[in-house]
This record gives structure tokens, sequence and C-alpha cells, in this order.
């Protein structure tokens, strides 16, 4: 038995502790350091400040789960469930300064470097402890036992995510399946018939068992999982989810039933209330710093052509509710009916200012009154008009998970030139692929990075018209 393997295991709670420790230390220090190069000496408002910080970061921290183990987790996940607790922390300090009345006290420019810089520290931090351990894992010190039962699609993804992410410190002991064994290719694990498992497993050779079979075979995994209930290895039951390529599942409860949840929206609680006040913020500003640009091309239109300044057209937002979307008119019909053909190349509806508008997506601006109005967000799916919606929905498997979300101005299909006409398929599936990419790996980070690749590269693409 390699007697190094369980060390750091053994001490996981010591270490989780010596974690929440270093959290606490960085979160103070940058306060100090910080503070100190503004001011003569640290006032005692400040340390209250950074005791509350302390306090509310450490609190919301379980909340998301930031000391569990990394063994299996996501780096991404991770740093964003920091940056929404980080941001919690720091809705809690305003309000504490609030009710105190204690906010002129302190520094804006010391407060503000903190808020920036504290961020950084905590994810440099958890990099660095990231390297630490799979150097530790890379010499077998602190790595876990698992075994496989089944042999089918989902332990051979099970097989290479666990080959890929070698830094998990995972080490594949065994797979294990009654019928006649298929060698995972390129794989040199060995085999096992399902019997041998309950015995290795009461051996304590093995640390953990994923249970792979499909969900249709629930006798088997429910006999299993009983037998294994008679030894102390830990079991896990990867659910044989045949949407996973939409949604990453997630499992929540109803009372004492577990539940697995699929299509399900990343903006709920926190994380929406997150998103609202990125909107508000952002949309704010930017509508105010675009305000001169709105009047101007509201009175070249007035002056270039006959018809309504604004173009206001139905379109499904959140949940699938129909929403008024208003954008510049650029084309001389205001079409909104059960037939509307996309814009093309030489389009006769669209007027020559139109042209100019949509080719550079100023059309685009009077959005940001609908984010304000809640209808829609700075960054989220293009909302498409209705007759488009009903005529792709047939076709496209899951397009309607777009509407997990509010749509958006600007999104991570047209960031990267999914924009304009969708004259086959293929092109509007290649959207929607972007989309639910953007939906289920939501972060306010993603959001900002959106924005900025609108804002300097612009909404590309050579088939928007």
């Amino acid at each position: 038995m390699n007697i190094s393997r369980g060390l750091a295991r053994q001490h996981g709670s010591e270490l989780s502790l010596i974690h929440r420790i270093l959290d606490a230390v960085l979160i103070l220090a940058a306060l100090w350091v910080i503070v100190a190069a503004y001011e003569d000496q640290l006032a005692g408002h400040y340390y209250i400040a950074g005791a509350v910080a302390v306090g509310a970061y450490l609190f919301v921290a379980e909340w998301h789960a930031l000391y569990g183990s990394w063994r299996a987790g996501s780096l991404r996940e991770e740093y964003r469930a920091l940056l929404s607790t980080w941001i919690i922390t720091l809705v809690i300090l305003f309000v504490f300064a609030f009710i105190s009345k204690a906010s002129i006290q302190y520094s804006r420019v010391a407060i503000t470097l903190w808020f920036l810089f504290t961020p950084m520290l905590l994810i440099l931090e958890r990099a660095i402890l990231r390297v630490i351990l799979r150097k530790i894992r890379a010499k077998g010190i602190n790595s876990r036992s698992v075994a496989i039962a089944g042999n089918g699609k989902c332990a051979s993804r099970l097989i290479d995510a666990i080959t890929e992410g070698a830094w998990m410190g995972l080490e594949i002991s065994g797979i294990y399946d009654e019928n006649e064994v298929v060698r995972h290719q390129g794989n040199a694990v060995p085999y096992y018939h399902l019997k041998e498992l309950i015995v290795h497993a009461q051996e304590g050779r093995i640390d953990s068992v994923y249970i792979a079979y499909p969900m249709n075979e629930e006798e088997k995994i429910s006999s299993l999982v009983g037998q294994l209930a008679d030894s102390t290895v830990s079991v896990y039951v990867v659910p044989d989810v045949f949407v996973s390529d939409l949604f990453h599942a997630r499992w929540s409860s109803i009372g004492p039933v577990p539940l697995v949840s699929i299509f399900e929206s990343p903006l709920y609680g926190t994380n929406s209330l997150v998103k609202r006040m990125e909107d508000l913020i952002l949309g704010s500003l930017i509508l105010i710093l675009i305000s001169p640009v709105m009047l101007m091309i509201a009175a070249a239109i007035k002056l270039t052509s006959s018809g309504s300044i604004f173009f206001k057209q139905r379109r499904f937002g959140l949940n699938g509710q129909v929403i008024e979307v208003w954008k510049f008119r650029s084309m001389s019909v205001m079409e909104d009916g059960p037939i509307i053909p996309q814009a093309q190349k030489n389009d006769p509806r669209i007027t020559p200012l139109g042209a100019f508008l949509r080719k550079t997506s100023l059309d685009e601006l009077p959005q940001f009154i609908n984010v304000l109005q809640g209808r829609m967000s700075i960054v989220g799916p293009r909302p498409h008009a209705l007759a488009h919606n009903e005529q792709y929905r047939k076709l496209i498997h899951g397009y309607m998970l777009r509407h997990k979300v509010k749509p958006g101005i600007t999104g991570w299909a047209q960031a990267n030139g999914w924009r304009g006409e969708t004259d086959t398929l293929d092109k509007m599936e290649k959207r929607v692929q972007y989309d639910l990419y953007y939906i289920n790996n939501w972060s306010l980070i993603f959001d900002l990075k959106i924005i900025l690749m609108t804002v300097f590269g612009g909404m590309r693409g050579k088939s928007a018209y």
C-alpha cells in the first residue's frame, strides 16, 4: 500500500482551514498595504472594514463551496464562484457603510484599489496552490484510487476526462463490467468482472467507485449501490444524460428527493442579481455616453427618409415571453408579421443610411433602453423575429433553450462573427451552438470579455446586411 498517497487526504480539513486563513490574510494584507500607501496611519475604521470583509467573504464562500475539494472541480467554475463571492462581499460592505454612515471616513481611491486587486490576489493564490497540488499528485502523493463500473459510452467519456485531467490525482485502478470486456482504445487499465468490484472495495483497494451504466439499467445500478454499502468506498453515479450537449446537469432536490436539473438557467438567485446590476450600471453609463450619437442618428433618419425614427418588433425574450425590441429604422418597411424575409445583400428595403447603420450595428443602440426596461441584457443570445423563431425551433435541436436567459444586444456568437443573414441551416445551428455555450458558461468575467470584444472588434460578420 502507498502510504504517502493518503497523507494529505487525511489532513483535508486542516488544509481547508489553512486555505481559509490564507484568504483572510490576503484580504486584510491587501487593504492594509493599499491604505498605507495613501494615508500615514491605519485608522480604526479600516480595521472594522477589514473584519467585516473577512467575515462576509468566509460566510459567502461556504455558501459557494469555495473550500471543497479541487480534485474534480473546474478552474473556471472556481474563479466564477470566487468573483461572485467577492461581489456579494462588496455589497455587504456597502450596506454596512450606508447603515453606519461611515463611508465618508474612507479614502475612495484606496477602497477602489482594494476592491479591484483583492480578487486578483485570491485568484493568483488559487492558481499557485493548484500548481503545487499538481506537482504533489504527479509524484503519486495525495492521489485517489477509483474504479469505474460500466464499459459503454458514458464510461469511455469518464475515462477520457480522468486521463486528460491528471492534475486531479485520480488513478483508475480498474474497469468493471459483467459482460465480456471491450478494452478502451489505447488504455492500459486492468479490466475485471463486475463481481470482483465488491471484493476489491471491501479489501480497501479502492477509494471511490463511479457507476457509469445507462440510466435504463436501474435495477443493476440499485443492486450495485446496495452491495457497495457494505464497504467504506465513496460511490458516485454518473448520469447518462442524453442532453448533456445542451446544458451541464445540476443536482438539486425537492425535500428529501434528489433531482438532476437539465434545462435550467444559470442566472438565478445571486447570479440573477449580479447580471441585473451589471445591466443597470453599464447600461446607464453607456446610454449616457452614446446619447449624442443617438440624437445625430435620429436626426439623420428624419432628414433622409420618411417614417418613424424607431423600428419596434416583437421578439421572444426570457422564458419565451414576447417583448418589443427597439432599433433605429434602417428599412423603408416596418415588417412584424408571420412572414419576415431576412435582410440580404443589396436588399431594396434597406435605405442608404440604414445600410451604414446595419453594417456598423449602430441601428442596435436603442436596445440599451430595452436593457434598462429589463426586457434585454447587454450580453445574451440575439433575439430573433417571431416568424424566424417558429421556423428554426422546428429545425434545430435545443433552439428554444436560448430563451433561458434574457436576449442581448451582443453575444458570444456575434463577437465571433456569427451575425447577419443565415441563408443556410448550418449557419443558424452554429449561432445556436455559440449561444448555448454562453448560457452554459456564463460569468461576469465572460460578459465583460464579450463586451470588450464587441467594442474593439465590433460585431463582426461579412453577412451583416
